[in-house]
C-alpha cells in the first residue's frame, strides 16, 4: 500500500513537471512569434499570438488546482513541498511571460500599417534573442534540477537590462530626428520594456529552481545593468 502511495505521488509530481514543460514551450513560441510579427509588421501573426494566450492561462489554472489538491491530500514536507510550491511559482511566471508576448503582439497590430524606421527593430531583436536564450536555459535548469545553471541565468539578467538601455537611447534618437517617428517609437519603447520584464520573470524562475534544489534562496538583490535600471 505504501509503495502504491509513493508511486502515485511521484506520478502527480511528474504530471506537474509536464505541465510546466508545456507552459514553457508555449511561452517560448509566443515570444518568438511576437518578435517575428513585430520585425515583419505582420498583424495576422500578431493576432495568432494573442489567440494562444488563453491556452497558457488555462494551463496555469490547472497547475494551481493540482498543487492545492496535492498539498491538501499529501501534506508534503521538505524537498517535495519545495517541488510543489516551486511549480506553482514557475507557472505564474510563465503565464506572465505569455502576457508580455501578447502585449508585444497587440502593439504590433497597432503599428503594422506605419512601417516607420524599420532599423529601430534591430535593438529589440537583440533583446528578444537574449531573453529567449535565458528562458530556454532556465527551463532546462528546471528540467535537470541544475542549481548552478539557474544561478548563471540569474546573473546574466544584467545584460538584458543593459540592452534595454541601449534601445531606449536609440529610439529617443529616432524620435528627435523626426517627430513623425514619435508614436511608432513609443510603441517600440513599450515593447522593449516588455522584453526586459520577460528577463525579470526568467530570473524569478531561476531563483525558484535554485531554491527547489538546495533549499536556500539566492541573494535578495538581483544583478542590474544600464542607466534605465538605475533610474
Amino acid at each position: 500500500m505504501a509503495e502504491h502511495t509513493v508511486k502515485s505521488f511521484d506520478a502527480e509530481l511528474e504530471l506537474l513537471g509536464r505541465h510546466i514543460s508545456e507552459m514553457g514551450g508555449i511561452a517560448e513560441k509566443m515570444l518568438a512569434d511576437a518578435m517575428d510579427a513585430l520585425a515583419n509588421m505582420n498583424a495576422e501573426l500578431a493576432q495568432q499570438v494573442i489567440a494562444v494566450d488563453p491556452r497558457l492561462d488555462a494551463l496555469q489554472r490547472t497547475v494551481e488546482e493540482e498543487t492545492v489538491s496535492i498539498i491538501a491530500r499529501r501534506q508534503p514536507v521538505a524537498v517535495d513541498l519545495r517541488e510543489i510550491v516551486g511549480a506553482l511559482r514557475i507557472s505564474s511566471d510563465l503565464e506572465r511571460v505569455g502576457d508580455l508576448a501578447k502585449n508585444i503582439a497587440k502593439r504590433t497590430v497597432k503599428i503594422a500599417g506605419e512601417g516607420r524606421v524599420p532599423r529601430a527593430i534591430g535593438g529589440l531583436r537583440g533583446m528578444h534573442d537574449l531573453a529567449v536564450v535565458q528562458l530556454n536555459d532556465v527551463l532546462d535548469a528546471y528540467a535537470q534540477r541544475d542549481a548552478e545553471r539557474a544561478k548563471t541565468v540569474w546573473v546574466r539578467d544584467a545584460e538584458l537590462d543593459a540592452l534595454e538601455d541601449a534601445v531606449f537611447r536609440e529610439l529617443l534618437t529616432y524620435m528627435m530626428e523626426d517627430p513623425r517617428n514619435i508614436t511608432f517609437c513609443t510603441h517600440l519603447l513599450f515593447c522593449s520594456k516588455n522584453l526586459e520584464r520577460v528577463g525579470d520573470h526568467t530570473t524569478n524562475i531561476a531563483e525558484t529552481v535554485y531554491y527547489i534544489v538546495g533549499g536556500r534562496p539566492l541573494p535578495t538583490d538581483r544583478p542590474r545593468g544600464g542607466a534605465t535600471a538605475a533610474a
